[in-house]
């Protein structure tokens, strides 16, 4: 459940405080690793806090799911093994056989093969919509819709969403509106604000921040579906064990200097890769001349760390720069403070593939780390040529 304690604080001070109450017993500041799986009780039934078996519930990740709701302005937080974990969880608990999902034209390679090759199988239908064009997104919609899915931004492509606009469509359909707010993060962007019913993360990327964990978090902006959605956790039961809770807890403290050094990195190789011959187009929001760039501006706090663009030569030439870096680190995931490079048409993306998803073949995803952007800039102009 939300701490209401936080609720008038800023989101720095929320970032550090929510959840991360001192130890009762011994006054530690950080909240401790309860690496246990069963739990004392004081006669049968006579529980604790609450706590019998750390499937259910661990303190540790209690106190991660608080500063997750507290972040994101949400009533309820959950803490999953992954992104992945938390998505399933999810539709599981939204969807029945025969209904119907809006999703994006852009979006994660793992969302869509979870939705194109296990959701489907449980007879849930989806349609593919630009979920930055109202008008396709209330095109895709069926009387059997029951959610609309949106990234924004959207990966790779980063586009852009009106999340207030797509929030009342889904509204007027009766819909719950998912958004993923994992390239964002809650300090750039709060989509529970602007209507939005449900918020996923990867706590792998920016809100982990170090590469060094795997994690994925639901936030519900209602009481009861927070409490649906607790249920399922629990009966699934693929949830955040107490040390990657812990890790993912730590990262947060540090969540708003990085995003800020994230994005300022960013917007130098932006600019630089704007001025570079054998770049062809660069995608990022905030650039003025990126059709999303207003809807951006007017629902981030700052435009973020991913940047993608293409190049001339085609496939082939992509693959080569991606080869060539040396201080960005050819892999996939993003939001670590190390520069990540990626190609991804053969990576990240393979899975979308020969369907509406599919991404170019000339593009290169980058995370901007937190080193020195001059650095950055000059690995990118060597690999580029």
């Amino acid at each position: 459940m939300s701490d209401d304690s936080h609720e008038h604080q800023s989101f720095e001070t929320r970032a550090i405080h929510a959840g991360n109450t001192a130890d009762p017993l011994t006054g530690a500041v950080v909240p401790p690793i309860y690496q246990v799986s069963t739990y004392k009780q004081d006669g049968v039934g006579g529980l604790r806090g609450g706590y019998e078996y750390s499937r259910s519930a661990n303190p540790t990740r209690t106190a991660l799911e608080e500063n997750l709701a507290a972040l994101e302005g949400g009533r309820r937080g959950l803490a999953f093994a992954s992104g992945l974990a938390a998505e399933d969880c999810l539709l599981r608990t939204l969807l029945s056989p025969g209904d119907h999902v809006v999703i994006p034209n852009d979006a994660y390679g793992g969302t869509f093969r979870l939705f194109a090759k296990v959701v489907s199988r449980w007879g849930v239908e989806w349609s593919v919509a630009d979920t930055s064009d109202p008008a396709s997104v209330r095109a895709a919609l069926t009387p059997k819709t029951k959610v609309i899915w949106v990234e924004t931004p959207s990966n790779p492509l980063l586009g852009i969403t009106d999340i207030a606009v797509v929030a009342d469509i889904a509204r007027s359909a009766g819909a719950r509106l998912v958004v993923d707010n994992t390239f964002a993060s809650p300090y750039l962007q709060q989509p529970l604000a602007l209507g939005a019913d449900v918020v996923v993360h990867s706590l792998t990327k920016y809100m982990g921040g170090h590469s060094d964990v795997v994690g994925g978090a639901l936030v519900a902006a209602d009481a009861a579906l927070g409490e649906e959605l607790a249920y399922h956790q629990n009966a699934m039961g693929a949830v955040a064990g107490p040390f990657d809770s812990w890790v993912v807890l730590r990262g947060i403290k540090t969540l708003a200097v990085r995003m800020d050094r994230h994005a300022e990195n960013a917007a130098k190789v932006v600019e630089a890769l704007q001025r570079h011959p054998k770049v062809t187009k660069v995608l990022y929001p905030g650039l003025p001349e990126h059709p999303g760039h207003e809807v951006a501006a007017k629902q981030m706090r700052n435009f973020g760390g991913m940047v993608s663009f293409q190049v001339a030569g085609g496939e082939e030439e992509a693959v080569a720069v991606c080869a060539r870096t040396k201080i960005f680190t050819l892999a996939e995931s993003l939001g670590g403070v190390e520069s990540l490079i990626e190609h991804p048409g053969r990576m990240t993306h393979a899975s979308v593939a020969g369907s509406a998803l599919e991404v170019p073949a000339d593009l290169i995803r980058v995370s901007v780390g937190i080193e020195n952007a001059d650095d950055l800039v000059a690995d990118l102009t060597q690999a580029l040529g």
